[in-house]
């Protein structure tokens, strides 16, 4: 059950990129979403990202094309992230106006959700499934986890991320319960909202690394 990949999300300092970095991430995550705490302007993304070769994720919900139009002038991301209620015709849209690689997030709450996955496989490079918010929660970054076993067993045309409440004391469980080989983390690596610990992510991305 070896990770194939690792994705640090949230990110907004150069300690914190420089950190995932250290420890062997492979994914880079920078939020555009103003009600996050994790929320980065694009001129500060293209800033960290050019700390290190990781390939970059830029994480958005809903957003229109005028403001993707400002996103790309500022920021070339290897990867958008569609962390909304985007449907298939629209990120279809959205990855032939950019042509960038995208992930689509899944909110999973129940079995119906993570079928909604199979909607995204042709037009997704790569699909996760994070924990459904309650009612004003943000799209993610929460710290909660759904019941990974919603997904054991599960197969998808397209490589998968799991997401939702991750950390260092669960990602153990949560990997071998999900079957999961791809896994995205953000708030547990947090002291506060927003602010990530270098030690968190290292011991994170060690721990994960150590999974067989």
């Amino acid at each position: 059950m070896t990770i194939q990949g690792i994705k640090i999300c949230g990110l907004s300092t150069e300690s914190s990129v420089k950190a995932a970095l250290q420890a062997g991430a492979n994914y880079l995550g920078f939020v555009f979403f103003p009600r996050s705490p994790r929320n980065v302007t694009p001129e500060k993304a293209a800033e960290l990202a050019k700390l290190t070769s990781i390939p970059s994720v830029a994480v958005t919900v809903d957003m229109d094309d005028a403001t993707l139009d400002a996103l790309f002038t500022a920021f070339k991301p290897d990867y958008l992230q569609l962390h909304g209620s985007e449907t298939p015709s629209r990120a279809k849209e959205i990855k032939e106006r950019f042509k960038v690689k995208l992930i689509k997030a899944i909110s999973v709450q129940n079995l119906q959700d993570v079928s909604r996955g199979t909607a995204y496989e042709d037009v997704a490079d790569m699909l996760m499934f994070d924990t459904k918010p309650a009612n004003k929660g943000l799209p993610g970054g929460n710290g909660i986890t759904f019941d990974w076993k919603m997904l054991s067993g599960k197969e998808f045309s397209r490589p998968w991320f799991l997401s939702g409440g991750l950390g260092v004391n669960n990602i153990e469980k949560a990997a071998r319960i999900s079957g999961a080989r791809l896994l995205d983390a953000s708030s547990l690596l947090e002291t506060a909202p927003g602010v990530k610990s270098d030690e968190l992510i290292l011991a994170f991305v060690k721990k994960a690394k150590s999974i067989l």
